[in-house]
């Protein structure tokens, strides 16, 4: 459907979202890059970094934002040895 949208007094034309046209993957968890970065105790711009080097998939929000799926993550994340603690 078709419609238009009134903002500050401007009217632009908009779709409606159809729900039933969105892919499955639609479902899966997205994570921020500082949500990411606190799992991997790294700078949000490290997070960034490994994704424009294609160490990590991203998704683009429409504000242009970066997201990253949450299983994706993890994997990497359980593929990463656990720093071990000394005991005296």
């Amino acid at each position: 459907m078709q419609g238009t949208m009134s903002l500050v007094g401007v009217s632009a034309p908009f779709m409606e979202d159809d729900m039933t046209t969105r892919s499955p993957d639609a479902a899966e968890p997205l994570l921020t890059p500082a949500e990411v970065a606190a799992l991997f105790r790294v700078d949000p711009k490290t997070v960034t970094r490994w994704a424009k080097a294609g160490k990590l998939s991203s998704i683009r929000t429409l504000g242009g934002h970066r997201r990253y799926r949450e299983s994706e993550v993890r994997a990497l994340l359980a593929g990463i040895p656990q720093q071990r603690v000394e005991e005296d």
